[in-house]
Parts: C-alpha cells; structure tokens; sequence
C-alpha cells in the first residue's frame, strides 16, 4: 500500500482481525456482483469504499426514476444509462482504486459460468429465482463462496451458502428449485427503501469477513428480518442430501475419497 492508501484504509488497518495483511487481501481480492439494483447498489458502494480490489458487476437493466426511491447508488443524472455502468461510476466517485467491470449481460448460465470461476466470493443481489439458482449453481460448480440476500416489502433476509464447507447447504438446499414460490416485485408488492440498503450492506459485510477470514460467517444460519418491528430471527440450516446441485457433487467427493 502507498501513503494515500494507508491513510484511506487507517481505520481498517486499526482493527486486531484486519490490519494491513487483511487490507491488501481486500485490495487483491476479486468480487462478483450479481444485480445492480437495491441490494448491489448499498453492497457494491461498501465493497468499494472498504478497498475490494476488483469488483465484476452484472446487470442488463437501465436506471429508472422508480428505481431512485431506494437504489442509491443511482441518481438522476444517469437515468437511462445502464445500472452497471452506473454503479461503477458510483464506486469510481469514493475509490479511484477499485477496478470496476461493468457486464451489462443477461446472467444467464455460460456467462455465470465464466464469470464466478474468476471470482474470489460471489454476491447474489438479484430479485428472481431462476438467476438466483443459476448463480448458486455456478457457486456450487466452482467451489465459490456465495453470500444472498433478498428484500421484498417490509421483510428480508441475509445468508451465506459456501459448499466448501461440508456440512453447510448451497441456496438450492434451503429453497429447492421445484418448490419456488410464486414470483413477486417491487412494481406489485412495494419495498421500503432502507430494507435494501440493511440487507445489502450485510451482504457486503459478509463478503470482506470471508475474504479477510474474519469472524463466523453466516454459512449454516439464515437471518430473517422484519422491518415493521425491525427484529431479527435466524434458523440453522443443513445441506440436504438428496439436493439436486450440491448432493450430486458431495457424493460424487465422497467416492473420490
């Protein structure tokens, strides 16, 4: 680090559990954020300003007036323009260190696939679950640590599925593919925008601990919360063998040892 990342980082550098070998392990790491949106938006900015080396954005979609009410790392100067691009912008504005790639792709599964096998953790900031599981299953198939989030009107939920570990579930595990519930948006159901900007800054959170190997990740435990009492529960989830993406790959371990 020189001088003037030294000073940026201080109050990094100040921690027991980071100091300056956890702030160059941020500064080499290499992050993939899916969804540019309420989540990617708060998650993304933290990610930036904590000093995340690289951070790979994707995101199809263009910044909306609607959109501004809770995704702040838009303005109203780039309505119109893509939510990747964006974002990177955005973080370019704190952190001129932080190299952004702005993917303004459809995520669909070969671009998942060449993606999250260069990345060092994964950020599902997404708001459907076809791409949520087909981002898992690209986690699953790299050994990649993913960290998801979620919000929807007064409620959310944070929670990280990393399949190295062998007894914690990938996403698919906790919410099967075949029992999806009924898709919902924010156009229909509404969201309150500080909701995305408490879970988005946890999922940021939860990345920079698992690149630092920093504390307890949350591999194993779901956190729910409900904005209207703002209150937190959290249930301990398990691998499931029978799962259809990870089950395969654990007994397929199992026989190579």
């Amino acid at each position: 680090m020189n001088d003037t990342q030294l000073l940026r980082y201080s109050r990094h550098i100040l921690l027991d559990e980071l100091g300056v070998e956890g702030q160059n392990r941020l500064l080499a790491s290499n992050v993939l954020l899916v969804g540019a949106g309420g989540l990617g938006s708060s998650a993304a900015l933290y990610l930036g300003s904590a000093g995340v080396g690289q951070i790979m954005v994707v995101d199809h979609d263009r910044v909306e007036a609607t959109n501004l009410q809770r995704q702040i790392a838009h303005t109203l100067a780039r309505l119109g323009q893509f939510k990747a691009e964006s974002i990177a912008h955005a973080i370019a504005e704190i952190n001129p260190d932080v190299r952004v790639q702005a993917i303004t792709r459809r995520a669909d599964d070969a671009l998942l696939d060449e993606l999250v096998r260069q990345a060092d953790v994964v950020l599902d900031c997404t708001d459907n679950f076809a791409t949520r599981h087909a981002i898992n299953r690209a986690c699953v198939r790299h050994h990649k640590p993913l960290v998801s989030g979620a919000a929807l009107r007064f409620d959310g939920q944070v929670s990280v599925f990393d399949t190295r570990q062998p007894q914690t579930p990938c996403y698919a595990c906790v919410f099967p593919e075949d029992a999806a519930p009924e898709e919902a948006d924010c156009a229909t159901m509404g969201v309150f925008a500080p909701l995305v900007g408490i879970i988005g800054s946890m999922q940021a959170a939860e990345a920079l601990k698992l690149l630092c190997s920093v504390g307890e990740p949350l591999a194993g435990r779901l956190l729910m919360l409900d904005g209207r009492a703002m209150a937190w529960n959290e249930i301990r989830v398990q691998r499931h063998p029978g799962c259809r993406v990870c089950g395969v790959l654990h007994i397929a371990a199992e026989s190579a040892g």
